[in-house]
């Protein structure tokens, strides 16, 4: 995980591409937002016009501001521009619902633009859409796709990808986020969030990554009152009735699932002619959706879930929230709950309870109390800061995002870094050009006449393989499951002719130059160093393979217990090489 985000931002700093051309569509895009941008606002829309119309690398910002501050409008433009000049960029949230509202408010800010096309991808869809958006999106159909971590499914494969946009970030693990930049690490890369986990927003104060902070509210909106104190059953339906009375409806939050049924079962008995609804992660997707159609058109008043509606969810009439167990929450949900209510000019009020005081940890006291003090407009950048402070900032670059390096010290920690990073060249792996790969094993598949009959143009096909093939392992695997989704499984013949190509291609990325046999024995011609192998194979899955490998200078040596056949031997170099293959994600690859 560490070299593998090393390699990442080192590749970052290392990689080119031309800026963007400023289309001459982008005044009358801007002049088309319906409000007066704050100056926050407009120095942010400055920052990324920068970065991708005067910088040769890559894009990677952290737009941060509050719920309704205008981070969606920042990413908008940047869209706007990487569109313009022909590449497609990828919206990803972390819940269907936020992705639901990127996609309406897209939709509808694009609506002038029809050569402009945007679709959503999520779980809540079936197989068949998400075939044809992969289709339409692989041809390139589709210029701005909105999603969740759907989008991240093996299968996808875009025309031209060119900015990635991550909304609320702090929602994703550390693998999902790199996932998406490092398979094309020279994609432009826009973060969006209100509070980000600690890691980033060191990172971005460090100057590791670029920032622009959004601190500056909207003329109409007011700061919502926080109040803090031990739950009561009597407080609690205080609040509910003051919100109802004044014509407004109320978000009642818990952290479990399992306690919803007797909070609903509580206010039933409390306020029975008050319609309610429920919203947590378990329920259907569709369910949901008509759950906060209800609450959002004012059917419903009391909307009794979880934190899944801590992002995404707009209802200006909402501005009471009731937070049972506060103390189970942590810093950033509870803000990012908090900017649900206050939305529209109407002043907001958020209610945290939590159990007993006396059974409270240091951390959720702090935790409380930071959410208290910051309760002005624009406070996410500094409850994030007061998190790493009773969080710490974590491992630079590991999975856990947040934790205490105060035993280290921030200075000893950076010595240590820049340490590491000096000696990245240990632990390369040189690929080799896929031409230059020389697999000398006699096998010379030949397509049946009756496979050949069922293609509609075979020579085209195999042309198609070996350039697949010829381009990276990802091409490769796509060209296989397409073949397989319009053809079915491929007979023996064709799986040879296949296999040699992923060996081929396997081996290529792997450094491997030339594979030949000699009696029980696997030679494979390599520029690997010893450090390098070492990982590797330690980190093999089958300990048969990891057995049988060992290097002797520039040779990787395979020693089998009898002499296989050609057919054998191919599948047997297919499956060591994909052993290998698979632990490549922990070396450095240039």
């Amino acid at each position: 995980m560490v070299v593998n985000l090393m390699e990442l931002y080192l590749q970052r700093m290392r990689q080119r591409r031309s800026p963007y051309t400023r289309p001459e569509a982008i005044d009358q895009f801007a002049a088309e937002f319906p409000y007066e941008p704050t100056p926050d606002q407009n120095q942010a829309f400055i920052d990324v016009e920068k970065d991708l119309t005067e910088r040769e690398t890559p894009m990677d910002r952290l737009i941060c501001g509050d719920v309704g501050f205008g981070k969606t409008e920042v990413a908008m433009r940047a869209i706007f521009i990487v569109v313009s000049a022909g590449y497609q960029a990828m919206v990803l949230a972390p819940t269907v619902i936020l992705a639901n509202q990127h996609y309406d408010v897209m939709s509808d800010r694009f609506s002038s633009y029809p050569d402009i096309k945007i679709a959503i991808f999520s779980g809540a869809q079936s197989k068949e859409e998400k075939d044809e958006l992969i289709t339409q999106i692989k041809s390139g159909h589709l210029q701005i796709i909105v999603g969740t971590h759907a989008l991240l499914t093996e299968r996808m494969a875009y025309n031209n990808l060119g900015l990635l946009v991550v909304d609320e970030e702090q929602k994703f693990g550390v693998q999902q986020k790199e996932k998406i930049a490092s398979y094309k690490s020279s994609i432009d890369v826009l973060t969006l969030s209100a509070t980000p986990i600690p890691r980033t927003l060191y990172l971005a104060l460090t100057g590791f990554r670029d920032a622009s902070l959004m601190s500056t509210p909207p003329p109409e909106r007011v700061a919502v009152k926080t109040y803090v104190s031990a739950f009561s059953r009597e407080r609690a339906l205080s609040a509910i009735k003051l919100e109802l009375k004044r014509g407004g409806q109320v978000f009642y939050v818990v952290p479990r699932i399992k306690a919803i049924d007797d909070v609903l079962q509580f206010l039933k008995d409390s306020l029975p002619d008050v319609p309610m609804a429920v919203a947590h992660g378990k329920k259907v997707s569709k369910n949901i959706q008509l759950a906060m159609e209800k609450f959002s058109c004012g059917e419903i008043k009391i909307l009794v879930c979880t934190h899944i509606i801590e992002s995404g969810i707009d209802i200006p009439n909402a501005n009471t929230m009731i937070v049972q167990y506060a103390e189970l929450f942590g810093l950033a949900q509870l803000y990012q709950l908090r900017g649900r209510v206050g939305r529209s000019g109407r002043e907001g009020f958020t209610y945290l309870f939590y159990t007993d005081k006396s059974l409270l940890s240091r951390i959720a006291m702090d935790r409380l109390g930071a959410i208290e003090e910051h309760s002005d407009l624009g406070q996410g950048f500094h409850v994030a800061e007061k998190d790493m402070g009773i969080r710490g900032f974590g491992s630079m670059f590991g999975e856990q995002q947040s934790g205490d390096v105060a035993n280290v010290g921030i200075d000893l920690f950076f010595d240590m870094l820049f340490d590491s990073l000096s000696k990245v060249d240990q632990f390369c792996i040189n690929p080799v050009p896929y031409k230059d790969v020389q697999l000398d094993i006699n096998i010379s598949a030949h397509l049946s006449s009756e496979y050949i009959s069922y293609l509609e143009n075979p020579v085209e096909l195999l042309n198609e393989a070996a350039k697949a093939a010829e381009k990276d392992i990802w091409t490769l695997t796509q060209f296989t499951e397409d073949l397989r989704r319009q053809y079915g499984k491929e007979p023996r013949d064709m799986e040879l002719l296949l296999k040699k190509l992923y060996v081929r291609r396997m081996a290529a990325d792997l450094g491997i130059c030339r594979i030949y046999p000699s009696g029980k024995t696997i030679i494979m011609k390599t520029n690997m160093n010893k450090k390098v192998f070492r990982l590797m194979v330690e980190a093999m899955a089958s300990e048969t393979h990891r057995n049988s490998l060992t290097l002797t200078g520039k040779e990787i040596k395979a020693e089998l217990l009898v002499t296989l056949p050609d057919t054998l031997l191919l599948n047997w170099l297919f499956h060591c090489l994909a052993d290998c293959y698979a632990v490549m994600p922990a070396l450095v690859k240039y």
